[in-house]
């Protein structure tokens, strides 16, 4: 299947975005001759810094295949924005809704079609302390699976040293590098014809997360962690301890106030110069 066309809102947010993008970052970017010339495929990105759907997508728009992001359905509503994110094919996803999955049929259907479609398969930016991939949600692979398209694992470094996570000051000097490094497709095919359970989506996942990975220590030169950092198992283990801590505090508050309380019933007998009650003097031993 041909490629589409990359189309007038693409080029004109291309002319609004890259020279901004071209004077704050200098560019490393490696591995284009993965990202399939013709058909549809899926890129499965790392995500450490508001700005790296930009960087990246300037990157894979310099490929001529540009990519179809999953986004928030508030950015499609009205305005500039929502003109342009209509026009350049990004696809709304609608949480919490009776649409939910109405992302992950669009999705498929711009496979089909011929379309990449980015996924962001952490769903959100990293919270890993170090910057590694956290563990991602299953859309990716489903999509991959019920379609059998391409998956190409891709890792940005370098826009977090731009703009960092969580952060709205920019550090401009020096002047970062965004490395993008993507590699070949994913081998996902003992995964294909099977039933989609949540254990089989999860270690298709979990494959699709190390490829990243790997790409992701290539660009830094070192070993990420053996175990990625869960986001969802950091917030129950939050939550544990925080229950503790009170629970503690609260044991501390009622030890206070019974030391309070016997020091008030001693307080008359002190007062009268008798012993505090349960001394030897008073017992007569």
């Amino acid at each position: 299947m041909s490629r589409r066309r990359i189309g007038f809102w693409y080029r004109f947010a291309a002319v609004l975005c890259k020279p901004p993008l071209v004077v704050l970052l200098k560019r490393d970017w490696r591995g284009m001759e993965h990202i399939p010339a013709d058909g549809g495929f899926i890129t499965a990105v790392n995500h450490n810094s508001h700005v790296d759907p930009f960087a990246y997508a300037h990157y894979q728009y310099n490929t001529g295949r540009v990519p179809r992001f999953l986004a928030k359905s508030g950015l499609f509503k009205k305005g500039f924005v929502g003109a342009a994110m209509r026009g350049t094919g990004q696809i709304p996803v609608y949480r919490e809704s009776t649409d939910a999955l109405s992302a992950f049929r669009a999705a498929i259907d711009a496979v089909e079609r011929g379309e990449c479609v980015a996924f962001y398969p952490e769903g959100t930016l990293t919270r890993d302390p170090d910057g590694w991939p956290m563990t991602a949600k299953t859309g990716a692979a489903r999509v991959a699976l019920q379609t059998k398209c391409p998956v190409v694992p891709v890792a940005q470094w370098g826009c977090n040293e731009l703009l960092p996570p969580y952060s709205k000051k920019p550090q401009l000097f020096p002047r970062k590098t965004h490395h993008v490094l993507a590699g070949p497709p994913v081998d996902l095919s003992r995964f294909y014809d099977k039933e989609m359970t949540a254990d089989l989506l999860r270690e298709a996942t979990e494959v699709i997360m190390a490829a990243v990975t790997r790409q992701l220590e290539e660009i830094r030169g070192e070993k990420a962690p053996a175990t990625p950092y869960d986001a969802r198992r950091e917030r129950i283990e939050q939550r544990r301890r925080t229950r503790v801590q009170t629970g503690q505090e609260t044991a501390q508050a009622d030890a206070d106030a019974g030391m309070d309380v016997g020091a008030d019933a001693d307080a008359p007998r002190l007062a009268a110069g008798a012993s505090p009650a349960g001394t030897e003097e008073e017992s007569g031993t």
